[in-house]
């Protein structure tokens, strides 16, 4: 398992200014720079230009040399194999294990890693980052290009002609504004960027739509109080420091029809909580996400029998997620589960 800085980095990450793709000039047009510029422009969709934290990254072409650093997150890898874009990747940091969605942690696995030496925080330091000659390179959060931790910074990047990125909400690592509208903003900026504009808009209408027809079956009941955690995992001094308190994870609960039963014990994404405190709540169901545990299900099960006061555990209530309940494609596949966990009789 990561080092605990990189893996909180992540999980608080889990995931600044919302990166958004806009056009190259303040009209909203390509920039001409020749005679057959627009045409040529509007044939290939490019240049392109984001304004990433901002840092304009401009795009003349698709990146063909990417690199995705680890940063305890898949959110970056994942996004690129929807897009049909594991190709052009010639190193991938970025593991779990494990995925709803089916081949996924095979096709992870089986992608380069571009054979360098990781450094204290498990990610490419300068020196080998350079040596790959990316002309991409994605970080989950700012954390990933900062040259105290030993990492090339995004002006490095630019002068040997790298692109580089920090996913929404990983500006200034506060994730705890994190909502699946960054999931389809990271989407939407990958299709931008690699021109492939089409498939990322495909992946977000049908995202929607499965979240949309869940929420509707589930809206008139009432929301359980849920407590969201990670498996096996200490990220303070308290029994139990990786509980979910706000991000991404509320905004899934909400759709599935829940609430989050820890969202006031703290101003950041994660509590560190006392086991009194936490024998003192109402649960109603657990949504236990497993990273690097082979099996959070039996995690799970162990807390019910810890806290069999709690209503999840008379009602023996639980369901154990992975990738899905990050930043990434597959948010309304937890969605699905958490409501069909929670609402049997609305499915």
């Amino acid at each position: 398992m990561p080092k605990k800085r990189p893996v909180a980095t992540a999980l608080a990450g889990a995931l600044c200014l919302v990166t958004t793709a806009c056009a190259d000039s303040s009209t909203g047009k390509a920039d001409d720079t020749g005679d057959n510029a627009p045409a040529a422009a509007a044939e290939s969709g490019y240049p392109v230009t984001l304004d990433n934290c901002g840092v304009p990254e401009r795009f003349t072409k698709a990146p063909s040399r990417v690199v995705t650093m680890n940063g305890a997150s898949v959110a970056e890898v994942s996004t690129l194999l929807a897009l049909g874009l594991g190709d052009r990747i010639v190193a991938n940091q970025q593991s779990y294990g494990m995925s709803e969605v089916a081949g996924r942690a095979k096709a992870i696995k089986a992608l380069p890693t571009g054979g360098v030496k990781l450094n204290d925080a498990y990610d490419i330091p300068r020196e080998a980052m350079i040596g790959l000659r990316p002309d991409l390179v994605l970080s989950t959060t700012s954390y990933g290009f900062d040259e105290k931790n030993g990492f090339a910074t995004r002006e490095q990047l630019k002068e040997v002609g790298a692109g580089s990125y920090v996913s929404p909400q990983g500006c200034d690592q506060d994730t705890s504004r994190m909502t699946i509208a960054d999931s389809y903003t990271l989407l939407r900026d990958m299709g931008r960027i690699f021109n492939v504009s089409d498939r990322a808009e495909k992946l977000i209408t049908a995202s929607r739509k499965n979240i949309a027809d869940v929420s509707a079956k589930v809206k008139d009941d009432k929301q359980p109080k849920v407590m969201v955690l990670f498996s096996n995992m200490t990220m303070g001094g308290n029994d139990f420091s990786s509980v979910v308190a706000k991000g991404i994870y509320n905004d899934i609960l909400a759709k599935a029809g829940a609430r989050n039963a820890f969202a006031s014990a703290s101003k950041t994404s994660f509590a560190d909580l006392s086991k009194e405190k936490v024998a003192a709540t109402d649960v109603d169901a657990l949504v236990v996400i497993g990273y690097n545990d082979p099996d959070p299900a039996a995690y799970a099960k162990k807390l019910l029998k810890e806290f069999p006061q709690w209503p999840a555990a008379k009602n023996n209530k639980y369901v154990a997620l992975s990738d899905s309940m990050y930043l990434g494609p597959s948010n309304d596949l937890a969605v699905g589960k958490i409501a069909r966990m929670l609402h049997p009789d609305r499915f």
